[in-house]
């Protein structure tokens, strides 16, 4: 085989790949490698408004992460450097964790997730990759950046739930140990500091998807 050919050919395993990634992401409930955080935590006694509030809560958390996946499988998809792409596997593979969590979670609420989870899904794989076409250090920092924002809405979250909320209080407080974490790895890798527009700019797409999830 040439070598044109068989790059050609590892470009579309790669696609083919990701595509099944995604659609196991979007309609399959996955294991997790990690024990659920709740797991220790007693049932709630929550009340319908409780549950219904609680429930908006976790179904934007899914949303984020399931564009948090995305968004690793698209930056991983053309990271040139092979440390990067292993790195970026084994984060993602924490985020994957964090989305089968919150899904468990909607499922003792009763709920379901949100259902524009395909669109934020393919919208933040086309940002994976237009970040990582611009290069290793920028696709860190916009890595970096987004997850310091994702902190930023979980301790949000905290501070909204339900008091009586134990066992989404335990997911959510784990998810944002492991989301810092990843922030800080981003960083140590050499991520570059991004344009205050380029933040704004997050925030806003990262507004509306939170909004429109936490309803629908």
């Amino acid at each position: 085989m040439k070598d044109d050919d068989f790059r050609k050919t590892n470009v579309a395993d790669a696609v083919i790949g990701h595509i099944d990634k995604a659609l196991n992401n979007i309609f399959i409930a996955q294991s997790t490698q990690r024990e659920y955080p709740a797991e220790q935590t007693g049932e709630d006694n929550l009340n319908a408004e409780q549950k219904k509030k609680a429930a908006g809560l976790m179904r934007v958390n899914h949303a984020g992460e399931m564009a948090a996946q995305a968004l690793y499988h698209g930056q991983s998809l053309i990271a040139r450097d092979k440390t990067l792409k292993d790195k970026l596997k084994h984060a993602s593979e924490e985020e994957a964790d964090h989305l089968n969590w919150c899904r468990t979670r909607l499922d003792e609420l009763g709920e379901k997730p949100s259902l524009f989870d395909p669109l934020w899904y393919v919208g933040s794989f086309a940002i994976g990759i237009a970040a990582g076409a611009v290069g290793d250090r920028w696709n860190l920092g916009f890595l970096a950046e987004t997850e310091y924002q994702v902190v930023s809405h979980l301790q949000g979250h905290l501070e909204n739930l339900p008091e009586e909320d134990k066992r989404s209080r335990a997911i959510i407080e784990q998810m944002k140990i492991d989301e810092m974490g990843h922030a800080h790895l981003a960083e140590d890798l050499g991520a570059a500091k991004l344009p205050t527009m380029v933040k704004s700019g997050m925030k806003l797409t990262s507004k509306v998807m939170t909004g429109v999830s936490e309803k629908i």
